[in-house]
């Protein structure tokens, strides 16, 4: 080898060895970000798919619990101005009373009627409601818990699982995306050596895209 070619092969093996190193670097610590939620959704994507074989028995349970007068009177202060069946938050007060007396998380608007204050209270994996008389102040609830594997399924879905949880899951797919780009990368610069690696992706793509066509209508 000439002179010239060592000179000009040393920039470009020094750029290859760069973003060699960039690429193993963002795609370890990508991976390590995804590894706990890759192994969640795993998981629970087969559980979903094979919803119907899995059983569940739901555990419902009712309780109840009487509001004091001093929040009666606030709970009657706050009723919205308009039709009945409207919604309108519960007073502050009446809302920590609520998680107070019962294992529920005031995050949504209650239903207002002629002759209740009605709470939904969904969560993941199960779900409640409150229920307050506005005359007597009797309140009442039922809670539904239909077990880990839903509650695992609904985080999966993002169902009922809070504005914490959804940011959550648009970093972790972010995290993916980062993981499956720079994998994508490193293929390219070791492809050369293993040839076997373009026929295995796109085995990846057409694989499902056929049984998406084939199988699906």
């Amino acid at each position: 080898m000439s002179r010239s070619s060592s000179r000009q092969a040393g920039p470009k093996r020094g750029r290859k060895a760069f973003w060699l190193k960039q690429l193993h670097t963002w795609h370890w610590m990508s991976s390590a970000i995804c590894l706990i939620g890759l192994l969640l959704f795993a998981i629970t994507g087969f559980t979903l798919n094979h919803a119907a074989d899995i059983e569940a028995a739901p555990q419902v349970s009712a309780r109840t619990a009487q509001l004091p007068p001093a929040l009666l009177d606030q709970l009657a202060g706050a009723a919205p101005a308009g039709e009945a069946d409207e919604k309108a938050p519960l007073p502050p007060s009446v809302a920590a009373w609520v998680e107070a007396h019962f294992p529920v998380k005031v995050s949504a608007d209650a239903e207002w009627s002629d002759g209740e204050v009605y709470l939904p209270a969904p969560r993941p994996g199960g779900d409640a409601w409150v229920a307050i008389d506005r005359a007597t102040g009797a309140a009442s609830a039922e809670i539904t818990d239909r077990g880990w594997i839903s509650y695992l399924n609904d985080l999966h879905k993002g169902r009922n699982s809070g504005g914490a949880w959804s940011l959550f899951i648009d970093i972790f797919a972010f995290a993916c995306l980062v993981f499956a780009i720079t994998g994508l990368f490193l293929l390219q610069l070791h492809a050369a050596k293993r040839r076997s690696t373009w026929p295995i992706v796109a085995a990846g793509l057409a694989i499902p895209a056929a049984i998406a066509i084939v199988s699906i209508h």
